[in-house]
């Protein structure tokens, strides 16, 4: 039954083991000290964690160039010490989803070592090569102003690779019906191993079929719908995350026609244009981007988020509304990267709790599946000393004590953060834990709220008429339920008016404030909107719903 589908009502927890928590004390984290996490993790409400990659690695890309596909990177711990972890998230009703990289390997795989023997070898075409320097080298970029080529000569070989990444992560040619198998492999070996399913990694790029000298490669949906033939036959549940940063009218391909393709995908365009609307407290863009991204199959569904581990992407935003977004919330060229976005964490970018937590209840009211961040939660800040997109993958702050309670070595993978007031000594989860009014119990309120409110994963939803151009109003439908939730992106307070005509819906039950509102005599509701204000509300008498909190007051 479509009813069965656990990703459609699920709270995603991302997080980077090696910057998590350290038990063994060299400085890196690994699956002891993740196990050791797990009752907090449950204690917030989260239901699956998302793992970045944790194989084996030169590290020269945070572990997207993975040398083993088949085990654990000696830092992190052991293939027992996985499956201990599984066995421990699986007793606390955690799903784990891991990231899948097949766009691309690292440079020191076996498999590309061997490739570089040249044709006769047997892995020379599990690669990209041209045996003349391509007219499009230094095209194409993923990383514009950092990286040089996505063609590099490699002497041995006496060949051109294809990387569309760094130079050390050789493209895989996926149009090798040999590496679609090996990928298979792959899947199938960690779907044994208990794994709920995987975040994809650049689904377009593994997608295309590219050719030297052509800019504009074909994209082979097929393979994707193997790949999800294949995950079903093995793990009826398992799902495909995908990444793919595309346009509104390009998205269908990755669902598939008949809801063949991957189940969810990151909402990149919706993403944009909810900072933008945080910048201006401008709706109509948003509402725009979400109607854009309306009408998917019954399936599939979008994965929001506010932050990852990569910059904050506007590339499909206007100049000028990138210009509006940067200047608001990366002002300064040290905050911004490839030309296109912001390497800041949440809570310094926004600067204040008012706005984070109208972003976080926004997000997480979005048709969806939510997806956070490892230390969103309490609020950490970034390093912008550090390069490029390691200024968001600072060690998680579990305490004030030494090192942040993340491990005790002297030297970490990573600097904490020590200065300012995003430090360990003012922002960690002991100190939040026991504070009531702290952002880390807000959030597991949100997460709790979130998880009461189905209408959100699976119902109808359309956009309300406000005449408050700064407030966004959504109304969800499922199974005869109702939910409305209001956001006010203003400095300002409004008063905002809904004419609700149904007639089961003449009674608001506000879900944050123990409110119940009524209607006048013409069918109109008045509610109060603080400045960064939010509202979410149930429809008719719902009352054994009701969820407490502190926000706002309504009027009749």
């Amino acid at each position: 039954m479509i009813e069965d589908l656990w990703y459609k009502n699920a709270v995603i927890y991302s997080l980077d083991l090696e910057t998590f928590m350290d038990v063994n004390g060299d400085g890196v984290g690994d699956f002891e000290g993740l196990c050791r996490r797990l009752d907090y993790l449950n204690s917030l409400g989260v239901d699956t964690v998302w793992l970045a990659p944790f194989q084996p690695s030169p590290n020269k890309d945070n572990g997207y160039d993975i040398s083993d596909y088949y085990g654990v990177d000696r830092r992190h711990g052991s293939s027992g010490d996985f499956v201990e972890f599984m066995h421990q998230a699986k007793k606390r009703g955690i799903k784990v989803i891991m990231d899948l990289v097949v766009n691309h390997t690292s440079d020191q795989h076996p498999w590309f070592q061997e490739a570089r023997n040249g044709k006769g070898s047997r892995y020379y075409d599990w690669y990209v090569w041209s045996e003349e320097k391509p007219s499009n080298w230094d095209e194409g970029m993923v990383f514009p102003g950092v990286q040089k080529a996505t063609w590099t000569y490699d002497k041995k070989a006496g060949a051109y690779f294809f990387h569309r990444f760094f130079e050390h992560q050789p493209d895989l040619n996926m149009d090798n019906p040999e590496v679609r198998a090996e990928v298979y492999k792959i899947m199938g070996f960690w779907l044994e191993l208990g794994v709920a399913g995987f975040r994809v990694d650049a689904v377009p790029f593994i997608l295309e079929s590219t050719v030297p000298g052509k800019d504009q490669h074909k994209l082979k949906f097929e393979y994707l719908r193997e790949m999800r033939r294949f995950l079903q036959w093995r793990q009826g549940d398992a799902v495909l995350l995908g990444e793919a940063n595309v346009l509104p009218e390009e998205t269908q391909p990755y669902f598939g026609e008949e809801g063949d393709g991957i189940h969810l995908m990151f909402n990149f365009y919706v993403n944009q244009h909810v900072f933008y609307t945080l910048a201006t407290a401008d709706t109509e863009p948003l509402v725009k981007a979400l109607e854009a991204t309306k009408g998917l199959f019954p399936t599939a569904q979008w994965a929001q988020f506010l932050r990852n581990h990569d910059e904050l992407d506007l590339g499909r935003l206007t100049e000028e509304q990138r210009q509006k977004v940067f200047a608001r919330f990366g002002p300064e060229k040290h905050m911004q990267l490839y030309d296109r976005g912001i390497r800041r964490r949440l809570s310094p970018m926004l600067g204040s709790r008012q706005q984070t937590e109208l972003a976080y209840s926004l997000m997480f009211s979005l048709p969806g599946t939510p997806v956070i961040r490892y230390g969103d939660e309490i609020g950490m800040g970034d390093d912008l000393t550090l390069e490029e997109r390691d200024a968001v993958r600072t060690p998680m702050q579990w305490s004030d004590d030494t090192q942040a309670g993340f491990s005790t070595a002297k030297k970490l993978v990573h600097p904490i953060i020590s200065e300012g007031p995003y430090s360990y000594t003012h922002v960690n989860t002991e100190e939040q834990r026991r504070n009531p009014e702290s952002l880390l119990n807000w959030m597991t309120s949100l997460i709790r709220l979130r998880k009461e409110c189905p209408e959100i994963g699976w119902g109808d939803w359309q956009i309300l008429q406000t005449d408050t151009p700064q407030v966004l109003a959504m109304h969800y439908h499922w199974k005869g339920n109702s939910l409305i939730v209001l956001h006010n992106f203003d400095v300002q307070p409004h008063e905002v008016v809904l004419n609700l005509k149904q007639k089961q819906e003449e009674k608001l039950i506000d879900l944050m404030a123990n409110y119940k509102s009524a209607v006048d005599e013409k069918g109109r509701h008045y509610i109060t909107m603080e400045a960064y204000g939010y509202r979410w509300f149930r429809t008719g008498d719902l009352s054994h719903l009701l969820h407490r909190g502190k926000k706002g007051n309504s009027k009749q």
